[in-house]
């Protein structure tokens, strides 16, 4: 992906991990038949990586660190084709719980990939979201733990390139938010994806339903990219101090990764040669260190948002990058960043 990558020895390959964050998807070319050469960092990952199912996944996943088990997060892929609009995204619950019965027949080893599931659901969508719920709990089975409705905007479009989908301000809709009191009925947890100036708009959604439980996506999505290009230490203080506000509020947990994103340019992203383990845990560390001083470790856990964090570095060298990381830690430390958050968080049945 980002061009001769270093081949590193595995750190603490003993160490058990709980991947909470990836996806799994396969694009059909026509996908990109009438878009423009890309241009967004984001696009030219997805167009080199346009499929990625359970083989690819395996490829990754067997590369020398000890993953248990992972939880596969919602990304538009495998949506029912005949189905009304609010429905169609049960396909994709269905699709990787299929997925996750695979594993679980342990034809592929002792690893339980998406044991855990995270769907979508229009939550503006009105008197339909309980129905949704409950058919993506019904597809799902005993592994569907929660929904993810991304707010992620920015008023420069070519912030999110290809992924800009909504507009501002949807986690104060009134639709939006009589969807997501659904959520408490069902007993579902919510992630949050948005990007760095838009926390407090979280901050304001987790004040008013402090009983759901939320997950924080990529540590908050800080910007590089576009109209934020150099300035992202600059504006480093600002996400610090929402991130010390979002700590407060008990019911939020927050995902450290994300940052070999092309949203965050860090010198990483795309780099050739590729950057080692090092290199990422030093442009990462103030990102990852403060969550976890404010969040604790309790609240803490390291993903790898596979397959779109290859633009930066492969499977091996992101989780080396997060044991440099977390080197400093006890070992009971390290237990809940790499695995016992996850499992607690997303109730996995492992």
């Amino acid at each position: 992906m980002t061009g001769a990558a270093p081949t590193e020895s595995i750190l603490e390959p003993d160490l058990p991990i709980i991947d909470p964050h990836h996806h799994l998807w396969d694009w059909p070319e026509a996908v990109f038949d009438n878009r423009p050469v890309p241009q967004h960092g984001f696009d030219r990952v997805i167009r080199r990586a346009m499929r990625y199912l359970l083989p690819e996944f395996l490829a990754d996943l067997n590369t020398g660190h000890n993953i248990r088990a992972t939880v596969h997060v919602q990304c538009s892929a495998m949506y029912r084709a005949d189905a009304t609009d609010a429905f169609k995204p049960v396909g994709e619950t269905e699709f990787v719980n299929g997925v996750a019965a695979m594993c679980a027949s342990g034809r592929y080893g002792a690893i339980r990939a998406c044991a855990g599931i995270v769907g979508h659901v229009d939550l503006t969508a009105g008197a339909v979201v309980s129905d949704v719920l409950a058919a993506h709990l019904k597809a799902g089975g005993d592994r569907f733990r929660g929904i993810r409705h991304s707010a992620s905007y920015d008023a420069d479009s070519n912030v999110l390139g290809p992924l800009v989908r909504v507009g501002a301000g949807l986690y104060a809709a009134k639709a939006f938010r009589e969807g997501y009191a659904q959520l408490g009925k069902y007993g579902l947890s919510f992630d949050a994806w948005l990007l760095e100036p838009q926390l407090p708009e979280l901050i304001d959604l987790l004040r008013a339903f402090p009983n759901t439980p939320v997950i924080l996506d990529h540590v908050g999505t800080p910007l590089g990219i576009a109209g934020y290009q150099g300035k992202r230490e600059e504006r480093f203080p600002l996400w610090r101090d929402n991130i010390r506000k979002l700590a407060a509020l008990p019911n939020l947990s927050v995902k450290l990764g994300g940052l070999a994103m092309a949203f965050c340019n860090f010198p990483s992203f795309l780099q050739t040669p590729a950057a080692s383990s090092t290199q990422l845990a030093g442009e990462w560390k103030p990102y990852i260190e403060t969550c976890i001083e404010l969040f604790g470790v309790n609240r803490c856990m390291f993903e790898s948002n596979f397959p779109v964090d290859m633009g930066s570095c492969t499977y091996p060298v992101l989780w080396n990058a997060f044991k440099v990381l977390a080197k400093q830690y006890s070992a009971d430390e390290k237990t809940a960043l790499f695995s016992g958050t996850a499992q607690r968080v997303y109730r996995l049945k492992i």
